[in-house]
């Protein structure tokens, strides 16, 4: 059953309800039906509700205002935050018939005089304006005279604090709403809000029991896809390749202007396109031109940044590029949804790179700034004896001296402005500023009535304050002096000594943006900003960073990742995104017909698919997968995948040796295929969710294991259905990984800490060790590698070797902590010294050649306890060395649990039973060697390793019960 239209007033009015059927109104929009959740929501309004109207981008939030203000008597007002979206919803409006102004910045002063005339004598049904207009004295001046029945905020998660675009004059549109609109009805629309912003924007509205509306997310006809991207140049040819075959219009999003600016140049040549670039950069002018351009379909694509595109109505955009990564999950799917609005399908591409993190997190790190950088700010600015200060943000932050940028600066500046000590004072043009704050009748009964050139003056001010008491109110000095009918020098002066009074605030005239401090007796300990709380937001907002991160990556439906995420009890998976149907969507991400792809099912399955003989390969393909898997796993998360694919292929790159990854037993075992292919192999278990990417270091992602790509490393799962080769690189890897046996792909890698470089294996322990180096040299196990080949039998030998490996330890530890490279903090020739000489005290540590002051102040006792710990351990095995106790070797010793977790337990145990084959028996096992290895290497029964075990945890070292299998049997 219909619902009736009611005209719903103030609560302070009480004049007859309007009664009008919502769907007679239907046809003068060109409509037929409503969409889903929007006659709720217009029913709701009927009724007399405030509403919160949460719909996805293209769900028709506008209609939800705008059938009520035809419905109604008087004139809506729509708060809007961009010129863009003004002038395409009134364009569209007008076109219907249907009266619709706009007041922004782009109109003259003339025909802002019209319009603001047109709304005192109710001419308009709606009239659009952004935020900011709502401090302007005439406007508010014809608002008071004019009949508002509606206030409807749209994008109205700028309201929220929380929001990602917040601007501060939306958090004043409470106070506008019950000082001016006598708390007239207010709806607020966003396609973006998760319940903590919906929170947020009600009560900043100051909303009174408002009616919440959450309309489905899910868009059924777009197609989510990502292309994993690992540079510039990469990015470039998936942008190019997937453009030469679309037809239709888009729109492409970067994350500056810059960049903005750098596709346009190149794009254009590459493909024959027609593109326009917009940002917040360009002139009014420039960007009315080029969104006409786009709306027209004289552009093809437009190349912008974020702000462009809310409420543009163009409906037939059939894809939405993000080259760069979105901050937030909100925006991605905010912008994304601008594609197809003619509910025909559409493309919604994300061009991923984890290098774009940098740029978010360049974002985050302006908006939030440390709290020295906004002591500096305040303190610098309190200096400044001038007001208003007119300095621009470079000029503050050259003077101050810091490495934040200006955005960062600003936003220094806004914290100290909401501390309440401090004014953000915008456009002045010469003109002054008052302000009283005072709620009594007049400022006349604080001043003595012998003080005649004082009162003449406040008559005056209060005069052109009127009714706007609380707000900064511009005027232009001559004016107020021709009203008080002093001269300028006796305004000036008289001025500053009514400053005294509390309830009253003068600003000079200044040009431009500028400072003034309202208070100047408040230490900066003192202000009101609540750094913690600042923590805290920053934290969320890389929360929401890493959401889109997790988005990129998922090996699920990417819709069903998004509807999640806002938390949509009604999630399906979409069956058409990249995830749920990649032979559908390949030309989504690779621009063009790709060619076949094996996925992560088929290798499973093992079947013969479109004539690729996939069950000859299959067994081959998964082997140098994980080939690829142990790769990354025996680098601790410490590399590249570009350094790792080097160590693959077995590459002699010079950082290859510096950091012995030609030592690692898989280096070399890929040796058949280019870097570019297994850095391509890299990247489908990327995407599939078996590796990850992180920055352990600035700037620098690094590539480590996760949980379920050590399950297929082990074996212990098969490859997910996500995963996806190419076929012709599958059959590459295949053929290279054809002679590879999977015993020599170890599934029992033990977990070691990480260090500044890959954890070293037994092949590592020694520098004169020979290597198990490249595939080609590598022996075979069956061909029985000896103990000795690992081991040296002198025992001299082994002191020195094993002292110079804890050495290497110790410096590698400090290195990490420092964050300097290892021969600084002791070069190679010097850890070697150190190993030979075995000095006792600091005496005989300075004697070393190499060993300098500083050194011995920063690490000598550690050096000196671990060279006593060393020989104590090696005498407790060997007796004493060679007959020799090293003089001062007690007082060294630990007497501590903690010193003795210290050594790091690589000694051998002072134990009577097979202590020294214990001991490397233990250490082989601990470098990564699975029991069935070392059985072979060590020439050993089951039964003999288990004893070994045993009698190492008895002297008290870590043996966990997978080293003897899957079934956790202790030894």
């Amino acid at each position: 059953m219909l619902t009736d239209f009611k005209l719903a007033t103030s609560p302070s009015q009480s004049q007859p309800l309007n009664q009008v059927d919502p769907e007679t109104l239907l046809p003068k929009f060109g409509l037929t039906a409503f969409r889903p959740g929007q006659r709720d929501v217009i029913d709701a309004l009927a009724e007399g509700h405030d509403c919160m109207c949460v719909m996805p981008t293209g769900g028709g939030k506008s209609l939800c205002y705008q059938l009520p203000a035809l419905a109604r008597e008087g004139t809506t007002i729509v708060v809007s935050p961009l010129i863009a979206l003004m002038k395409d919803q009134v364009d569209a409006l007008r076109g219907l018939g249907i009266r619709a102004k706009l007041i922004n910045s782009s109109l003259s002063a003339h025909d802002q005089t019209g319009v603001m005339d047109e709304l005192a004598q109710g001419r308009l049904d709606l009239i659009y304006v952004a935020p900011e207009r709502l401090r302007n004295s005439r406007f508010l001046e014809r608002v008071g005279e004019a009949h508002i029945s509606l206030l409807a905020v749209d994008e109205a998660h700028c309201v929220s604090e929380w929001g990602h675009d917040f601007r501060p004059d939306y958090s004043r549109l409470g106070r506008f709403r019950h000082r001016y609109l006598g708390g007239i009805q207010t709806i607020a629309l966003t396609a973006t809000a998760t319940p903590t912003v919906r929170d947020d924007i009600c009560d900043l509205l100051q909303l009174q029991t408002p009616r919440t509306f959450v309309t489905g997310f899910a868009r059924t006809n777009l197609r989510f896809a990502v292309n994993q991207c690992n540079n510039e140049s990469a990015k470039q040819e998936a942008l190019t390749g997937y453009l030469q075959h679309q037809c239709g219009s888009g729109i492409i999003y970067a994350a500056t202007r810059k960049r903005c600016e750098d596709i346009a140049e190149w794009l254009p040549a590459k493909t024959g396109r027609d593109v326009g670039v917009y940002h917040a950069g360009l002139p009014p002018d420039q960007r009315r031109s080029v969104q006409d351009a786009f709306m027209s379909g004289k552009l093809s694509a437009i190349i912008a940044t974020n702000a462009f595109g809310m409420g543009i109505d163009k409906a037939d955009i059939r894809f939405v590029v993000h080259y760069n990564m979105p901050g937030s999950l909100e925006a991605y799917y905010q912008e994304a949804g601008r594609a197809g609005r003619d509910g025909q399908t559409s493309d919604c591409l994300l061009l991923f790179s984890f290098a774009d993190r940098q740029i978010q997190e360049f974002f985050i790190e302006n908006r939030y700034p440390s709290r020295e950088t906004v002591q500096k700010v305040y303190e610098y600015l309190h200096s400044r004896d001038e007001d208003p200060i007119e300095l621009t943000l470079d000029q503050v932050r050259e003077t101050i001296g810091v490495r934040d940028s200006t955005e960062a600066i600003g936003a220094a500046e806004t914290l100290i402005a909401r501390a309440g000590v401090l004014k953000r004072l915008d456009s002045g043009f010469n003109k002054a500023v008052v302000r009283i704050e005072s709620d009594a009748p007049t400022l006349l009964d604080f001043l003595p009535r012998e003080a005649k050139l004082k009162r003449r003056v406040m008559t005056a001010i209060e005069k052109i304050v009127g009714d706007r008491r609380g707000e900064d109110v511009f005027v232009r000095p001559n004016y107020l002096a021709e009203r008080a009918d002093v001269s300028r020098d006796q305004l000036s002066r008289t001025l500053r000594e009514l400053q005294r009074l509390q309830s009253f605030d003068y600003v000079p005239p200044f040009r431009g943006r500028a400072l003034h401090f309202t208070q100047r007796d408040v230490p900066f300990d003192r202000l009101e900003i609540d750094f913690d709380e600042l923590d805290r937001r920053k934290q969320a907002e890389y929360d929401k960073l890493e959401a889109v991160i997790s988005f990129a990556r998922a090996a699920r439906c990417r819709q069903k990742v998004i509807l999640d995420y806002f938390g949509d009890p009604n999630a399906r998976v979409c069956k058409r995104c990249d995830r749920c149907d990649p032979s559908v969507t390949r030309q989504i991400t690779e621009g063009t017909v790709a060619s076949p792809m094996v996925t992560g099912a088929e290798i499973t399955e093992s079947d013969s698919t479109s004539g690729r003989h996939l069950k000859s390969m299959s067994s081959a393909l998964l082997t140098g997968i994980r080939v690829i898997l142990s790769g990354v796993k025996r680098t601790h998360g410490r590399l590249g995948k570009n350094l790792i694919a080097q160590m693959l292929s077995g590459s002699r790159n010079k950082k290859v040796t510096q950091l012995r990854l030609d030592r690692l037993s898989t280096y070399g075992m890929l040796a058949g295929l280019k870097q570019a292919e297994i850095v391509h192999a890299i990247d489908a278990l990327l995407a599939a969710g078996l590796l990850d990417q992180r920055e352990v270091t600035d700037r620098r992602p690094t590539v480590c294991m996760t949980d379920a790509g050590r399950d297929v490393m082990n074996e212990a799962k098969p490859l997910p259905a996500a995963f996806q080769l190419p076929s012709d690189l599958a059959e590459r890897i295949a053929s290279v990984a054809a002679e590879i046996q999977s015993a020599e792909v170890s599934p029992n890698t033990h977990d070691q800490a990480a260090s500044a470089v890959p954890k070293p294996t037994p092949a590592e322990a020694s520098e004169s060790t020979p290597a198990l180096s490249r595939a080609a040299d590598r022996p075979s196990l069956n061909a029985g590698l000896q103990l000795a080949d690992l081991v040296p039998t002198d025992p001299m030998e082994q002191l020195r070797r094993d002292l110079m490996d804890r050495i290497k330890r110790y410096r590698r530890k400090r290195s990490v902590a420092l964050n300097v490279p290892p021969h600084r903090i002791l070069s190679g020739p010097a850890v070697e010294r150190l190993a030979d000489a075995r000095p006792t005290n600091s005496t005989q540590l300075e004697a070393v050649h190499g060993i300098n002051n500083e050194f011995v102040e920063a690490c000598g006792t550690d050096i000196l306890e671990l060279i006593a710990v060393t020989l104590s351990d090696h005498e407790s095995v060997h007796g004493s060395i060679h007959g020799e106790k090293p003089s001062g070797a007690s007082q060294h010793l630990p007497d501590s649990p903690q010193q003795v977790r210290g050594a790091e337990m690589n000694q051998p145990p002072a134990t009577s039973v097979d202590s020294q084959d214990a001991y490397w028996t233990w250490r082989l096992f601990r470098d990564g060697y699975s029991a069935e290895q070392i059985e072979q290497i060590r020439r050993l029964g089951r039964e003999d390793l288990m004893k070994h075990l045993r009698a190492a945890e008895q002297s008290g070292r870590d043996v966990p019960g997978a080293w003897l299998g899957n079934d956790g049997t202790r030894p």
